[in-house]
This record gives C-alpha cells, structure tokens and sequence, in this order.
C-alpha cells in the first residue's frame, strides 16, 4: 500500500501527472452534470415511456 501511495504522490508531482488531474477533475464535472440532469429529467423520461408503451397496440 506505501509502494501505491508513494507512486501516485510521484506522479501528481510530475506534469504527467498534473495532466492527470485535469483530466480526473473534467471526468468529475461531466458525471455531476449528467447525474443532475438525469435527476431533473427522470421523471419526465420514465413519463414518455410509460405513454408510449401504452399506446403501442
């Protein structure tokens, strides 16, 4: 487990590492988006399907 935490302290230190990070933090915002917007809009999609289903012979 030192061996893992001592590689990953390196690599935050280095600018790939940096890269990482950017790309880690980009990859957070995107899923709190999405999360928010399938929660806000849900409801409404599982509505349209259910009256779609319906509606099908």
């Amino acid at each position: 487990m030192s061996q893992y935490l001592s590689r990953m302290w390196l690599a935050l230190q280095t600018k790939k590492g940096q890269s990482l990070v950017e790309y880690a933090l980009i990859l957070a915002l995107v899923a709190i988006v999405v999360i928010t917007a399938l929660t806000a809009l849900g409801g409404k999609a599982s509505n349209t399907m259910s009256n779609v289903s319906n509606a099908l012979p």
